[in-house]
C-alpha cells in the first residue's frame, strides 16, 4: 500500500512521515475535530486540510494548528527548521511520490482500457 520498494518495506522517511500524520489525526480524533470542519471554519477550499496532511500548505498548516491550539512547526517537525521557521523551498520527500505523474499505456494496454 504504502511501500517504497518491491520488497514492501517502508523506507525510514515514508515512516517518519506516516507517524507525524497518526500523530496529528491522533490529536485531532481527541478534540473531536474533523478536516472538513476545519476547512470550512478557517474558509479553505475543500479538501485542504486533508491534502495538508500529506503535503505542505501554509494555509492548512497554520488552521490544523490553530485548530488544535498549536503552533505549526510543533505539529510538522520535517517542515520546519528547529528555530520554527519554514523550509523554503520544501524538501521532496515532504510531497507525496508519483501522485502527479501522467500514466502512460503501451498500445496494448491502451486497447484492453
Amino acid at each position: 500500500m504504502h511501500s517504497g520498494t518491491a520488497s514492501g518495506k517502508v523506507s525510514r522517511e515514508e515512516r517518519k512521515r506516516l507517524e507525524e500524520v497518526a500523530r496529528i489525526k491522533g490529536k485531532l480524533l481527541v478534540k473531536k475535530l474533523s478536516l472538513t470542519w476545519i476547512d470550512e471554519h478557517y474558509g479553505l477550499p475543500t479538501g485542504t486540510a486533508g491534502n495538508t496532511l500529506y503535503e505542505p500548505h501554509v494555509a492548512g498548516e497554520r488552521a490544523i494548528a490553530a485548530a488544535l491550539g498549536t503552533r505549526p512547526n510543533l505539529l510538522w517537525r520535517s517542515r520546519y527548521r528547529a528555530d520554527g521557521r519554514r523550509h523554503s523551498p520544501q524538501p521532496t520527500a515532504n510531497y507525496r511520490q508519483g501522485r502527479r505523474s501522467a500514466v502512460v499505456y503501451s498500445d496494448s494496454e491502451r486497447a484492453v482500457a
